[in-house]
């Protein structure tokens, strides 16, 4: 099966590939709805509600909280499969790569066009004057982060109740129209609108690699039920 894959990638010149928590769970960054993510762990709320825009707004000291303690996994290095789609976009093959994870190990493993559709740990700003923070003004302060100016600290992150950014979604919509493969990785594609991208795939193959079954698989021409790393670094 990985075999076939191999196949598919070696003919193909426009690869796009759309990932979600699953590509980043083997660099030790919990998924939110497997069985030990964070959706099936006891807090005061639910983490559907911390990270959502009203909580943030009423309760941001308890949402940095959460934030800092889950959000900011610290030491995680890209893995197989970001590496591999790193050398793939270097050797001309991998047009885009379209992330629903926020953690940027995209960037880390040399990906240079990377639609980060939830935006991203690394990108903050005060909600007052616009000014821009790394993740270090999240990380090394305590309560809730605030600006020289006074004004709260955002981290560029999509939260519930929030739209995406319609640069970003544009982008990823003409990358995936554009494709002759669409990977999918590590995603259960019950999350929408994300989800909803494959609908503008116009392409020859559509591979899914998941553990588990997702609403794709019978849209597929390959699907692989196996970790991420495991399907796409065979060429390590």
């Amino acid at each position: 099966m990985v075999e076939q894959l191999e196949q598919i990638i070696r003919e193909s010149d426009r690869i796009v590939f759309f990932g979600g928590a699953g590509v980043s769970t083997e660099s030790g960054i919990p998924d939110f709805r497997s069985v030990d993510g964070l959706y099936h762990q006891q807090y005061d709320y639910p983490p559907e509600e911390i990270l959502s825009h009203h909580f943030f707004q009423e309760k941001p000291e308890e949402f940095y909280r959460f934030y800092r303690a889950k959000m900011l996994v610290k030491g995680a290095k890209p893995n197989a499969a970001h590496r591999r789609l790193a050398r793939l976009e270097q050797e001309g093959k991998l047009t885009a790569v379209v992330t629903q994870n926020i953690d940027g190990l995209h960037q880390a493993a040399g990906s240079k066009r990377v639609y980060e559709l939830h935006g991203s740990l690394h990108r903050n700003h005060c909600t007052r004057c616009g000014r821009f923070y790394g993740l270090e003004a999240i990380e090394e302060s305590r309560g809730i982060p605030r600006c020289s100016c006074g004004g709260i600290i955002k981290p560029d992150v999509v939260l519930y109740e929030e739209g995406l950014e319609e640069e970003t979604v544009s982008g990823a919509i003409q990358a995936i129209r554009k494709a002759d493969t669409l990977i999918v990785g590590g995603t259960s594609l019950t999350v929408y609108p994300a989800a909803g991208f494959l609908g503008y795939f116009r392409g020859d193959h559509l591979v899914v690699i998941n553990k588990t079954p997702t609403p794709a698989d019978g849209m597929a021409d390959l699907v692989l039920h196996l970790p991420i790393g495991q399907a796409l670094g065979k060429e390590e």
